[in-house]
């Protein structure tokens, strides 16, 4: 069995993979003060109230973009597991070209994405778009080639903004609205967090097809946690919610 663990901004999401399948997910807040005892006995926990021996674990990799929690992750796999983690991060095997003059900046997890992609749709034009803590809009060319991104505020930061900048707007659940126009300032604010993102999604996406793939129809793969709230909306050719943990199993099994 392998843990695949994607260390955000606002969850660590977790995986267990057996024969090539993911067997059951989990999330756990993320916390810059985390402990590796703590995450440690909540990895293992999981897996118990799972009925899976974590001695059955025999890799584990880790996608981080969250530093200060890289030294606990990486102790508690030692410690907890007897296990030195596979790391996803600059010089490991990825099988992507990356066409970025300094290839540091590009997060672990926009790897991990970019690979699962092409294990996806090999040979295609692809377009992910990630609904997280931020949205991101990354384009991966059929020649395996991660080409670069947008990013833009992501749908719960946008209505944290809103509640903390103003003095009478509410923090309010972000769901897809009936209609467009609000009958209330719930409503309103609903109807512009989801509208918004729809909105600027679906232009940056034909911006990017026009300037990248000359107007070429290409694959548009939906991810993150929000990404079911679109997925009637006629914009993506598949929502994948487990991008990253895939991108992950598919990177640890070109480095071992």
């Amino acid at each position: 069995m392998i843990l695949c663990l994607d260390i955000g901004n606002s969850q660590i999401f977790g995986g267990i993979f057996e024969n090539e399948i993911m067997r059951f997910s989990f999330r756990h807040e993320t916390t810059q003060t985390c402990t590796s005892d703590q995450l440690g006995v909540f990895l293992r926990g999981v897996l118990r109230e799972n009925n899976i021996d974590f001695t059955l674990i025999k890799y584990i990799a880790i996608c981080s973009v969250v530093p200060n929690l890289d030294y606990s992750i990486i102790a508690a796999c030692k410690k907890y597991f007897v296990l030195d983690p596979f790391v996803l991060q600059v010089g490991v095997k990825t099988g992507i070209k990356i066409k970025y003059p300094n290839p540091i900046e590009i997060g672990a997890d926009f790897i991990a994405k970019a690979i699962a992609a092409v294990n996806y749709y090999p040979n295609q034009n692809v377009i992910v778009v990630d609904f997280g803590t931020a949205t991101t809009i990354c384009p991966i060319s059929a020649n395996k080639e991660y080409l670069g991104g947008v990013i833009l505020p992501g749908m719960r930061l946008s209505m944290e903004s809103l509640q903390s900048n103003t003095a009478k707007l509410p923090r309010v659940r972000i769901v897809k609205p009936i209609k467009v126009l609000g009958s209330s300032t719930v409503e309103s604010i609903q109807a512009g967090l989801y509208y918004g993102q729809l909105a600027a999604v679906k232009e940056i996406i034909k911006l990017l097809s026009n300037e990248i793939f000359n107007g070429n129809q290409c694959i548009v793969i939906g991810t993150g946690g929000f990404s079911h709230l679109f997925a009637k909306e006629n914009v993506f050719t598949q929502i994948m919610p487990n991008m990253i943990l895939d991108g992950l199993y598919y990177a640890l099994k070109m480095n071992i």
